[in-house]
């Protein structure tokens, strides 16, 4: 299973799908959702907006995923994933943060598709503290890709302190 951490922009990866940490509505915003989707174009907009809501202005639940084309980006596809907002610690966000990974690989492999990179989900504006998110990706791709070695998982940092924590939660692991 070749998961490995990388310093990058995820705009630029050449990978067959980019995880984005989108907010519910997939509307796009800031941090990496609304460099995805300035890099896209605005048919991602569009393919976003074509999605159904599950709630009035949700397209895609705290912990759910979905995919779309990439559009202008160099991957193929973009899997939209809504990371927990830090309330603490004690209201699930683990569990969400985990749900995050397990299906966005999910969508990965039905497409069929072999080469992914995440951003830290939920360490921008929504608070999740870097150091136990960190922990929660590495141990929940760990789990998911043990018996999968057909997928190459980068985790992508945006800054080297980022890059550090995660290095050091899959040094740990």
């Amino acid at each position: 299973m070749p998961l490995k951490v990388s310093i990058a922009d995820i705009t630029t990866l050449r990978v067959d799908a980019i995880v984005n940490a989108a907010n519910p509505s997939l509307l796009g915003g800031g941090g990496v959702d609304g460099a995805i989707h300035r890099v896209a174009g605005p048919t991602l907009l569009q393919a976003c907006r074509a999605l159904p809501e599950s709630a009035p202005g949700v397209r895609c639940p705290t912990g759910d995923a979905r995919i779309t084309p990439g559009f202008l980006l160099p991957a193929s596809y973009v899997i939209h994933t809504v990371g927990p907002v830090w309330h603490g610690g004690h209201h699930d966000e683990a569990l969400l943060l985990e749900c995050c990974y397990r299906n966005a690989l999910q969508l990965l492999r039905r497409q069929r598709l072999h080469t992914i990179a995440f951003p830290a989900i939920s360490c921008g504006v929504y608070g999740y503290p870097a150091a136990q998110a960190a922990r929660v990706a590495v141990a929940t791709l760990r789990d998911e890709l043990a018996d999968d070695d057909a997928i190459d998982v980068t985790l992508c940092c945006f800054s080297d302190g980022m890059r550090a924590t995660f290095q050091h939660a899959l040094s740990a692991a």
